[in-house]
């Protein structure tokens, strides 16, 4: 019994485990060496006190509770709770609490084994974060994918629309079955869906730039008042179409100048009319307004139209996300207009937001961009950019013969039905235009005849433009040609891209068009670049 008795004491007394008796009134007779390592007495110090010194305030009708079910003679397995050690701090614990009992079987106290789970706890409470956080991912993953395919899906339907009255309406002008008039037609119907596609496509390049961080701004002082008025003139006809009235800013009101790219400027506040007049009914009211404030220049664009709901609204400004992605909407287009103006307003140093009352209610978007410094205000207002484009509806509806009049122009693309277009649009505006279907062609053509402007196609087999440009100016530079003497070359390409236009002038060239191309644009930047004045 001796023997057994000091085994005992020995087990409790090197246990990792806090182990102490105590008295059913809840004096503490006993306590190891790891009841002092975990709560901080040594056992002078808690020997003969009760164990409430142990409880958390609040929670003192635990012990009552524990004690009371020792009375019972029943055990208390693993009960978790928090303690409070000597230096005031917490820790959580896992209790066992088994009954002594004396002579006669009956109760006389307890023994209690405390064990530490707060790195349990902490562990657990971790694999919970992790695991919330790992759900959240993949509900976030699959929402992602379900976006995408929406996506994907929306931007096939929106490009075969347009493709379907291109290829239809085509078919038909072929045929010869069409008279004047519905050849008239149908020559505007293609038009209109083939700029249709156009901006699709323009739309889905800017994200990407916006995505990859390669959007680049021509920054200068721009007249706001001059951009709101560009656009409302240019959405104008939309708007009549659908009966709708369009309100700009007054002529009377003093002009705001900001910091910016025109172009892009003007892009934001036509995305927004087009999509004001795109959601708003015929019949409905669509307002534009400029004003300063705060150091701020606003553009607010308003509309009568059929609002967004609430749950929508944190959401508008998203790109892939649309109100409505189903089959069954009302309103076509890739949900990526107003994406395309939050990250636009983003680069000029501003912000936008929406507001709507909900489904039914109109919208109101608002473009906050911070006005010119007083020490910039004195700047003059550059006009050459404006001032040197050609009205292009103008130009292509109302063509002057003699515009490319005396310039030599090899046009160089390995599509046949390109080139053949490329040739008439030029022709047809007094160039001498000649061909060539390779780099190697070009190169003999140019050897032989010379050019005032090359415009080339960058892929092509067998030899793409890039290496074209490379053996062009190798040549030259080899024949001591100085740089006024150069041919002068035009990219006009499928590669669209920001890096693209770079890499182009790069290599060689001094201007850069993406396909499709519009002719007065065409025309422009073969004549400046055949007179010497650049593009």
């Amino acid at each position: 019994e001796a023997r057994r008795a000091d085994v005992l004491a020995s087990i409790i007394k090197t246990s990792d485990d806090a182990i102490f008796s105590k008295t059913l009134d809840g004096t503490i007779t006993s306590w190891n060496a790891g009841a002092e390592r975990l709560y901080g007495y040594a056992a002078p110090e808690v020997l003969g006190r009760s164990v409430s010194l142990l409880i958390p305030p609040g929670q003192a009708g635990e012990l009552d509770s524990i004690l009371e079910r020792l009375r019972r003679g029943e055990h208390v397995d693993h009960y978790e709770t928090e303690r409070v050690r000597k230096d005031g701090s917490r820790v959580n614990v896992s209790l066992t609490v088994s009954p002594v009992e004396g002579e006669g079987g009956r109760v006389v106290g307890a023994s209690v084994i405390a064990r530490d789970i707060t790195g349990r706890l902490r562990a657990e409470a971790e694999r919970a974060r992790l695991l919330g956080q790992e759900r959240r991912l993949r509900a976030e993953a699959e929402e992602a994918s379900r976006l995408k395919d929406e996506f994907l899906a929306t931007v096939s339907h929106e490009l075969r629309t347009p493709l379907t009255a291109i290829q239809g309406w085509a078919l038909l002008l072929n045929s010869g079955q069409l008279d004047d008039a519905a050849a008239r037609r149908a020559a505007a119907v293609i038009e209109r869906n083939a700029r249709a596609q156009k901006q699709i496509i323009n739309d889905l390049l800017d994200v990407s730039r916006f995505i990859s961080g390669k959007m680049r701004l021509e920054v200068e002082r721009v007249a706001l008042g001059r951009v709101v008025a560009e656009a409302v003139e240019a959405v104008r006809l939309a708007a009549q179409a659908k009966g709708i009235e369009i309100e700009g800013p007054g002529a009377d009101q003093p002009d705001v100048h900001v910091s910016g790219d025109p172009d892009r400027l003007q892009q934001i506040v036509w995305n927004l009319l087009t999509n004001a007049v795109k959601f708003t009914p015929q019949g409905g009211r669509v307002a534009v307004a400029l004003t300063e404030r705060d150091g701020h220049a606003e553009i607010s664009v308003s509309d009568t139209g059929c609002g967004i709901a609430p749950d929508f609204l944190p959401y508008v400004f998203d790109r892939f996300r649309q109100a409505d992605g189903s089959t069954t909407r009302e309103h076509g287009g890739l949900g990526l207009g107003l994406a395309i103006v939050r990250h636009l307003v983003e680069l000029h140093g501003g912000t936008v937001r929406a507001e709507s009352e909900g489904s039914g209610s109109g919208c109101v978007f608002t473009v906050r961009l911070p006005l010119l410094r007083d020490a910039e205000r004195g700047l003059r207002i550059d006009e050459g950019k404006d001032g040197g484009r050609i009205d292009e509806g103008y130009e292509i509806r109302n063509p002057s013969p003699a515009f490319l009049s005396g310039l030599r122009v090899l046009v160089v693309d390995d599509d046949a039905e390109t080139l053949a277009l490329l040739r008439t649009m030029l022709a047809g505006r007094g160039a001498e235009v000649s061909a060539a279907s390779s780099a190697g062609e070009a190169l003999a053509a140019l050897e032989r005849d010379g050019a005032d402007v090359l415009v080339s196609d960058i892929g092509m087999p067998g030899g793409d433009g890039y290496e074209l440009i490379r053996r062009v100016r190798a040549g030259e530079a080899a024949a001591g040609l100085p740089a006024a003497r150069r041919v002068p070359a035009l990219a006009l390409t499928a590669y669209a891209r920001a890096e693209d236009s770079v890499r182009a002038l790069a290599e060689g060239f001094q201007a850069h068009l993406a396909k499709p191309v519009e002719p007065a644009e065409l025309w422009r930047a073969v004549a400046r670049l055949g007179r010497g004045l650049g593009v």
